[in-house]
């Protein structure tokens, strides 16, 4: 019989205790929460039902890590994913930043609030057709022009597959920009703004390559995998592990330590695989 899962303690909560408030305030407009998609470390995200339209808001860390403050850390990243959501505003496939959030009157520095997409998660099942991906390539491209690399393209959950058939990126937090013209003369951060976008192009090449293995890829030549990400899977990998490793330790996963596994998984890991 499977060992039973319990919830994360505090300290390994977004939020501490607490959830997303059960309604938020967004340009004068009530919004009431309708599902929490996920619950980690780093944030809590929800989303909310409004007079208009459904938004996805994101609550960042605001729970100290023992006697360690983070309340800075929440806001300092909600207001970085707000610039880059303003920065990419007009690009279709990224979705619309909603404003400042509010809840009982309090104005939440660590949150940050965007439209909602109806659709899902492109699953590795999926077949979703050229065009899909040759979207999905010029998304990244406006990104790329508008000085941004998206950088966390390797997790396929961060591609929505929307009811439309067109691709979205959602989650902005771990992108990378150089809009400030005197920052692109800054050594080494052009390097590191191409290498980024190099990996960008990478990642976008595999999944092509998953889900349409019997043609011929978008790109001319190849893509070649970046040296450094040889590097990264050589300390991350057992890193990796060993959380997991310790997530199942604590009896908050089971098995192997995947994340499907936490009691309150997060969204993308609870949807079942369907056929395209």
């Amino acid at each position: 019989m499977p060992r039973a899962v319990r919830p994360r303690p505090p300290v390994l909560r977004a939020l501490g205790r607490l959830d997303p408030p059960e309604e938020i305030e967004l340009r004068g407009q009530r919004h009431v929460r309708i599902d929490i998609y996920k619950h980690d470390s780093w944030a809590a995200t929800a989303r909310y039902r409004g007079p208009q339209r459904d938004v996805v808001c994101k609550f960042n860390r605001a729970q100290p890590i023992f006697i360690l403050p983070m309340t800075w850390l929440g806001r300092w990243l909600a207001a970085r994913e707000r610039a880059m959501l303003n920065r990419l505003a007009g690009v279709r496939g990224i979705p619309e930043e909603c404003g400042p959030v509010t809840s009982a009157g309090r104005l939440l520095k660590n949150a940050v609030a965007h439209e909602y997409i109806p659709g899902r998660p492109l699953a590795a099942h999926d077949w979703p057709g050229d065009k899909f991906f040759q979207d999905l390539l010029g998304i990244l491209e406006q990104l790329h022009a508008r000085g941004i690399a998206y950088v966390d393209l390797h997790k396929r959950e961060n591609i929505v597959r929307g009811k439309d058939g067109c691709p979205y990126l959602i989650d902005f937090q771990v992108c990378f920009g150089l809009w400030s013209r005197w920052l692109r003369h800054v050594p080494p951060l052009p390097s590191i703004l191409r290498a980024l976008q190099h990996l960008d192009m990478y990642c976008l090449s595999k999944h092509e390559r998953r889900h349409r293995p019997h043609a011929a890829v978008l790109f001319t030549g190849s893509i070649s995998r970046p040296w450094w990400i040889n590097v990264h899977r050589f300390f991350g990998v057992p890193l990796r592990r060993l959380r997991r490793r310790l997530l199942v330790a604590l009896r908050i996963r089971t098995g192997r330590g995947r994340v499907a596994s936490e009691l309150y998984a997060e969204d993308a890991f609870r949807i079942q695989p369907r056929s395209a």
